[in-house]
């Protein structure tokens, strides 16, 4: 079965709820198992064949712990190309966080990213956490067709 890690940050509980909800999505797939975590050591990434991490913005910038994980995966040389990535995150007035993990991402470990990020203004409502939902099925189904 393959390994899902639903990695998030969350200050005010806004990109916890949409973490939930990603979760809840890659579940109803069917085809993975999931793990929701607000932390991992970067040798353990690479155990899981999806990665999706909520990230939200905060004075136009990912929240440090990322920075630091992506770089220390960098540093360890761990590989991470060809799983799938995808990237959500809520934000007060720029969004730019999740875009720039996604690229990270794709560019610097070669994973195959689900375009373009899930952003939420402020507070996810009811559309957005479908929409977190349904990014969740699509990692699940994306596993699904690889295999």
């Amino acid at each position: 079965m393959n390994k899902v890690l639903v990695l998030y940050y969350s200050r005010t509980g806004n990109t916890e709820k949409m973490a939930n909800a990603v979760a809840e999505g890659v579940k109803s797939g069917g085809n993975a198992e999931v793990e929701l975590s607000f932390h991992v050591q970067a040798d353990d990434l690479s155990v899981y064949d999806a990665i999706v991490v909520g990230a939200p913005t905060y004075h136009h910038d990912m929240p440090v712990d990322f920075k630091n994980l992506f770089e220390e995966a960098a540093v360890q040389g761990i590989s991470l190309k060809g799983k799938i990535g995808a990237v959500f995150g809520s934000y007060g007035w720029s969004g730019e966080a999740p875009k720039m993990i996604l690229e990270i991402m794709k560019y610097k470990f070669e994973m195959q990213v689900i375009e373009p990020p899930l952003l939420a203004k402020y507070t996810p409502d009811q559309a957005v956490l479908a929409a977190c939902r349904d990014l969740g099925k699509r990692v699940s189904e994306t596993l699904m067709n690889r295999t």
